[in-house]
């Protein structure tokens, strides 16, 4: 499989330009025969945005249409983080389109992170998994991926490919350089976690996107501006696969 994600400044509430920048990187991964790609947490409308509540989206809407079409366009699955409107209720998701424009998930995030998300959103309460190409697959959002127990359940179910919209602001460089490996490496999974750049509002995202193999090697890594990155992902290799799942002794 080959795995792409992007990282970009928030759209800041216009969903065009989020849809026009979505549609480009999937034309890009595309053209380099990319499986998948990923973007980042509540690309629409943005992460930080004074009007999410207003701006939030039922998942049958013009923009994931939009972008929904753009996949099958492409032949390429995008994963795309989105505000969620569910009645009187409001989710921090993130839906995956295949490359046939069908929703193959539709990802509401767990672990709400801070006051703020808090008092936003509600929390999900399902981990799904679900088929991308010939991998099992599943999503987490931003905070999710720093719970072990979330991550080992995925990888229990036979999850081998992580995807993981995220909106990772500073101070927290840790997390993309150490906690996305060894998450990565302790449950013998892939993750792709697709951050911010630049400013929003009154937060300053690192940037820093990793894909993490397996076996806790970073496949590729971003710095602190917009990019695109595209990586094949290696075989597992059994002899190299953590075996602590097997060998755990609960006291």
């Amino acid at each position: 499989m080959r795995l792409a994600l992007w990282q970009g400044t928030s759209p800041a509430s216009d969903l065009n330009t989020a849809c026009d920048q979505a549609e480009a990187a999937l034309a890009a991964a595309a053209a380099m025969r990319a499986t998948a790609l990923v973007l980042p947490e509540v690309w629409l409308p943005g992460y930080n945005q004074p009007d999410i509540a207003a701006r939030a989206l039922p998942l049958d809407s013009a923009p994931l249409h939009r972008l929904a079409a753009a996949s099958r366009q492409h032949r390429t699955a995008l994963v795309i983080g989105y505000a969620e409107r569910d009645g009187d209720r409001l989710y921090n998701s993130a839906a995956c389109f295949g490359a046939d424009g069908t929703l193959l998930c539709n990802y509401r995030k767990v672990q709400l992170y801070g006051p703020h998300e808090a008092a936003l959103y509600t929390p999900g309460d399902t981990l799904p998994t679900f088929r991308l190409g010939e991998a099992t697959a599943a999503i987490l959002i931003c905070y999710d991926v720093e719970f072990a127990p979330h991550v080992k359940s995925l990888a229990t179910r036979g999850a081998s490919v992580i995807l993981a919209p995220t909106a990772n602001m500073a101070p927290f460089t840790h997390v993309p350089r150490a906690t996305v490996p060894a998450m990565a490496a302790n449950h013998g999974v892939t993750i792709a976690y697709a951050n911010y750049c630049g400013t929003e509002g009154d937060l300053t995202y690192i940037g820093n996107s990793v894909i993490a193999g397996p076996h806790g090697e970073i496949l590729a890594q971003a710095g602190e501006t917009p990019t695109l990155l595209v990586t094949d992902l290696p075989p597992r290799d059994p002899a190299r696969l953590s075996t602590q799942a097997a060998d755990f002794r609960a006291l």
